[in-house]
């Protein structure tokens, strides 16, 4: 038998969980869902899926970009499954960007409802418009960066709905992860008047260089983790806006997302309990330091005795998407 090819479909779902967000950031979105080859040969089979979640500054879509001297996401899984290192599987890219260049896929009043919206939307279009295997003991969640992050949120949160995670440089120990970009906070801010001026010039800011992307990273946090809904924007700034300073109460606020000080939490050390896999690696030189918290992340799991597969390997944080096949192979061995 010719096994059809693999192909990108990306059918539209209207939002209404981020209906009126604040930021005005569109409810209506396409979701960009990877179908295997063979997919149109066999119309009874059904598959386990993997809901893939971007870093900081990219979306679903954008995962299926060309880049030089890099392999796509879809070219990468057509390799994996044709080498038969990974069987057939439906692959899920959400679109969860946001004005800020992500939403960290939590719910908050500063961007919107992301975590509601993967769940509670996303996951049962899946499950009712393509053939899956509709149970968290097939279904998963993987991402790298800040998708990491959301990734072994998303298993603490919701082990009802993922059976299996894969954390790649994520977003870990807040002291070494946001408190550098904090402490420039207000030098970056002075550019453009204030908070509030800096948001509303984001579209039209040029050029938008490094010292955009460490604010807009840092602004994308707060409004992800420092919620409050009774301020006008949805959230409190993390530093005094005169001094330049910690805000030590909202800091605090930041640390209870930090998911090694979640673990604390009974509640969400028996998540990862339940996972079919939970798989943590990072790069030994990671230019933001996430090696320390992927370290201080795994040995608190080894001492809780929850199970999981730790890897570091001789490489940054940036452009190491080529690390998924590691992952893709343990998680489609572990949806079985």
């Amino acid at each position: 038998m010719i096994l059809s090819p693999s192909r990108i479909e990306q059918p539209e779902l209207e939002s209404e969980v981020l209906r009126g967000n604040r930021l005005g950031d569109p409810h209506v979105r396409r979701v960009t869902v990877y179908l295997p080859p063979g997919h149109d040969n066999l119309p009874d089979r059904r598959y386990p899926t993997v809901y893939l979640l971007s870093s900081h500054g990219n979306t679903g879509p954008g995962l299926l970009n060309w880049r030089p001297w890099d392999v796509s996401i879809k070219d990468q899984l057509d390799a994996l499954i044709t080498s038969g290192r990974v069987g057939p599987l439906i692959v899920v890219m959400p679109d969860m960007w946001t004005r800020f260049g992500g939403s960290q896929f939590i719910n908050s009043t500063g961007m919107g409802r992301y975590e509601d919206y993967l769940i509670h939307e996303i996951v049962p279009l899946i499950d009712r418009n393509y053939r899956t295997l509709a149970h968290r003991d097939h279904r998963a969640v993987m991402g790298r960066s800040s998708g990491g992050f959301g990734a072994i949120t998303q298993a603490m949160h919701h082990p009802e709905v993922f059976g299996a995670f894969a954390c790649h440089s994520g977003d870990l120990y807040w002291e070494f992860t946001c408190l550098p970009g904090l402490s420039r906070m207000h030098q970056r801010l002075a550019r453009y008047g204030d908070l509030d001026s800096f948001i509303a010039q984001i579209p039209e800011i040029r050029p938008k260089d490094g010292a955009f992307w460490d604010l807009i990273m840092t602004v994308c946090w707060a409004a992800a983790f420092g919620d409050n809904p009774q301020h006008p924007r949805g959230f409190d700034l993390p530093i005094d806006p005169h001094t330049g300073a910690l805000n030590e109460e909202v800091w605090q606020r930041w640390l209870a997302h930090d998911p090694i000080r979640k673990l604390d939490q009974p509640r969400y050390a028996d998540a990862l309990r339940q996972m079919r896999l939970a798989y943590i690696d990072v790069g030994s030189y990671d230019e933001y330091q996430l090696q320390v918290g992927a370290r201080v992340l795994h040995r608190k799991l080894e001492a809780l005795g929850i199970p999981h597969l730790y890897e570091e390997y001789p490489d940054g944080h940036r452009h190491t998407d080529y690390r998924y096949a590691n992952s893709l192979e343990r998680l489609y061995e572990a949806l079985q």
